[in-house]
């Protein structure tokens, strides 16, 4: 018997249990394991909430329900970005529901989403990623491994999972294939570093490979490499070659989105090849150097360009 997040309070199987059961088995087949432990966290305290209040029937879940729910884990304390979770949490099972038939409509669109803290990541300086990229190893297969993960990160800003989950078939030429958040697939390109990167990977792979295993990045027992492994490389990774500073896999994706809006100034691009749904979230993903947009536009665009209108002039 399953116990709350909360407490130990075991809760008692009930039809919302069972139905949350199935929609988490639903989602683990196309969303990572994180997103999946997660959302048995959130949907748990829901269950724990409902059964307090004697709700065992999936039905019964509306808008004011789900209201107090929400807000009496603010009451508890959780932060604003948990609390965002908890809603999409409950968003994504009620779409489930509705599907099923069991709810008429989405109870959760009628629930304001918790304002987020604005903040930027920051980005790593571009000539002191490159000299950490270009740091010489000692070519055993592990290393050239590392490297290619290394390279692969940074110029296609993939998400670990994303990473992780990759298989030798996903590899085309200059890009790849992956499926990013919601089972959502996109092609994204590979730089010309990052494919040379590969194809030593690829040349030595089978030393660590065994016959059969399709993924595209295995560890020293011939599996698959799992997300720890890889944040555990990159934090060592970082040591070993001398970075001032705490890397892992999301501060790459961070990198390479700030330093190609730099150049690109194509916000909409950038949005297409981290496979964002929306443009603001790409917006927070990126640090904007503003003088040098600002630059850029006023010798750009046409109304920037222009001088003064005659009818201005005395």
């Amino acid at each position: 018997m399953a116990k709350s997040p909360l407490d130990d309070t075991p809760l008692v199987e009930s039809p919302l249990t069972k139905r949350v059961a199935a929609f988490l088995a639903a989602l683990a087949s196309h969303a990572s394991p994180a997103t999946v432990a997660a959302y048995r966290h959130d949907l748990s305290a829901l269950c724990t909430f409902a059964q307090r209040r004697e709700v065992t029937d999936p039905s019964a879940l509306d808008t004011p329900l789900l209201r107090a729910f929400l807000g009496s884990e603010r009451s508890r304390g959780l932060a604003p970005r948990s609390l965002a979770r908890r809603r999409a949490a409950l968003s994504r099972f009620a779409d489930y529901l509705v599907k099923q038939g069991v709810l008429a409509d989405n109870p959760v669109g009628l629930l304001r989403t918790p304002k987020q803290p604005s903040h930027l990541p920051r980005p790593m300086d571009v000539d002191a990623l490159a000299r950490f990229l270009d740091t010489p190893h000692d070519e055993t297969p592990l290393s050239v491994r590392d490297q290619a993960i290394l390279e692969l990160f940074y110029s296609s800003g993939l998400r670990l999972a994303e990473l992780a989950a990759l298989d030798l078939g996903d590899l085309q030429n200059s890009r790849v294939r992956v499926t990013g958040k919601g089972g959502k697939p996109r092609q994204v390109p590979v730089g010309r570093r990052a494919q040379q990167a590969l194809a030593e990977w690829l040349g030595c792979r089978s030393a660590l490979a065994p016959m059969g295993e399709q993924a595209l990045f295995v560890g020293q027992r011939g599996t698959r490499l799992g997300h720890r492994a890889i944040q555990k490389r990159l934090a060592q990774l970082s040591l070993s070659r001398g970075l001032p500073e705490h890397l892992h896999p999301h501060r790459l994706r961070h990198s390479f989105a700030s330093h190609l809006l730099e150049s690109s100034q194509d916000l909409r691009a950038v949005q297409e090849l981290l496979g964002h749904a929306n443009l603001s979230t790409t917006q927070i993903y990126t640090r904007l150097d503003w003088q040098h947009l600002a630059t850029s536009y006023d010798a750009a665009h046409p109304r920037a360009k222009r001088g003064p209108s005659p009818r201005s002039k005395p």
